[in-house]
């Protein structure tokens, strides 16, 4: 999952992970961990699961009613045609063969694994880098909620991003505009269409749905796998990398059995070892 910040109320969601876009950069404050003493029997600890908890779950129905929200807007752009929709071997083939300009509004660790060759790259939003008392927040928040698992780090939105487009391309550009997964590059086109372009084009399903034979990439990964990360890559349990092993067998699928039964033994091994530990420091109390 990620999460993001954005000054409209928009939503951006997915199996892997959701993008919040919300009017401004508050989230669910995870102070409620700094527990003041109780009467009661409840363990501090417990309490403070149960906080994040809750706090996680009215997080997620705040983003699936802004999501509703986009949705509508995002549809209706594409049915009115201010936005017109082409499939990744589409856009291919007007990238190489009409030398139309492409778009890519990915943040930059999904960038930098892979891109089309001759892509303009301007990213919405981007990593997080800072660390201060408004951010820290967001990315514990990002973290537990399935950072940890999908390996997607908290993004923040791109405020030159318009500037950006601006400068690199007039407003009559017949601009194609592509993200992961083609949900950030509708909120891209909005934005666009909002500030005056009108000969935008959307890549339905994103760079990831792309076959090898529709785009000329680069990059040290195929674009697939440009959005993957966290234990669930290390594992080889994303839908990318299912689909990588039913074409390549069981070689493919070995090596993260293999690390998966690492992971236990390793597991295995640190219970043990505290076990010992324990019986080691209870025989010197006795003593």
């Amino acid at each position: 999952m990620e999460t993001l910040s954005f000054p409209i109320n928009t939503l951006i969601n997915s199996k892997a992970n959701y993008i919040s876009l919300t009017a401004s950069t508050n989230y669910a404050s995870l102070s409620s961990l700094q527990l003041s003493p109780s009467s009661t029997s409840t363990p501090l600890c417990w309490k403070g699961v149960v906080r994040v908890q809750a706090e996680s779950e009215d997080f997620e129905l705040k983003q699936m009613r802004d999501m509703a929200a986009a949705r509508k807007r995002w549809e209706a752009l594409i049915r009115d045609g201010k936005v017109k929709v082409l499939t990744p071997r589409e856009a291919g083939y007007a990238v190489q063969l009409s030398n139309k300009p492409l778009l890519d509004v990915r943040p930059s660790n999904e960038h930098y694994k892979a891109w089309v060759r001759g892509s303009t790259w301007i990213p919405i939003f981007d990593v997080d880098h800072t660390l201060d008392a408004g951010t820290i927040p967001r990315k514990i928040t990002n973290f537990v909620i399935g950072g940890w698992w999908s390996g997607m780090p908290t993004l923040s939105y791109e405020s030159q991003f318009l500037a950006k487009v601006e400068e690199k391309f007039p407003k009559d550009t017949e601009l194609i505009v592509a993200c992961q997964k083609g949900v950030r590059s509708l909120a891209a086109c909005e934005l666009l269409y909002n500030a005056g372009y009108k000969n935008l084009f959307w890549v339905q399903g994103g760079l990831e749905a792309a076959e090898d034979e529709d785009l000329v990439v680069e990059g040290p990964v195929p674009l697939k796998f440009a959005g993957i990360g966290g234990v669930s890559e290390f594992l080889g349990w994303t839908d990318q990398q299912r689909a990588a092993a039913a074409k390549e067998g069981w070689g493919y699928r070995l090596v993260f059995s293999a690390r998966l039964l690492g992971i236990l033994l390793a597991a295995d091994a640190l219970f043990i070892g505290a076990q010992q530990i324990g019986h080691y420091l209870q025989e010197i109390r006795t003593h």
